[in-house]
C-alpha cells in the first residue's frame, strides 16, 4: 500500500476529502522527522515508536580501490511496533504480499 492508497482509503472510510487527509499526513511526517533529527523520539500509544538506533563506528572497505574506510558512529531513524500491534499482525491470517519494483511503476 502506498501514500495515495492510504489517503485514499481514509478518505473512503471518514468522508474527508483526500486533500486534508494529505496535508494531515504528510504534516505527521514532517513532525516525526523533525523530531528525530533534533533526538526526539515520537511516541504513539497502540501503534509504535519511531526512535533513533546508535551504529557503532566501524571500517568498512571500498571495494573498488581495496582500502579500508573508517565509518564514524551514526544515528539511524528505526520504527519499533508496539505490543498491540505485533500481537494483531500474529494473529492475522493473511499471507505475505511481495510486490515487486514493476507492480509500483505500474501505478506510476
Amino acid at each position: 500500500m502506498r501514500k495515495a492508497d492510504v489517503v485514499g482509503s481514509i478518505a473512503e472510510k471518514t468522508g474527508i476529502p483526500k486533500v486534508d487527509i494529505l496535508v494531515a499526513l504528510e504534516t505527521f511526517f514532517k513532525e516525526v522527522k523533525e523530531s528525530l533529527v533534533e533526538g526526539e523520539p515520537v511516541y504513539v500509544r497502540g501503534f509504535g515508536s519511531f526512535i533513533l538506533k546508535k551504529r557503532a563506528a566501524k571500517i568498512g572497505r571500498n571495494i573498488k580501490k581495496n582500502v579500508a574506510v573508517e565509518i564514524p558512529e551514526h544515528f539511524i531513524p528505526a520504527f519499533k511496533p508496539a505490543k498491540e500491534f505485533v500481537q494483531a499482525v500474529k494473529e492475522s491470517k493473511h499471507e505475505l504480499v511481495e510486490h515487486k519494483e514493476a507492480d509500483f511503476a505500474e501505478r506510476d
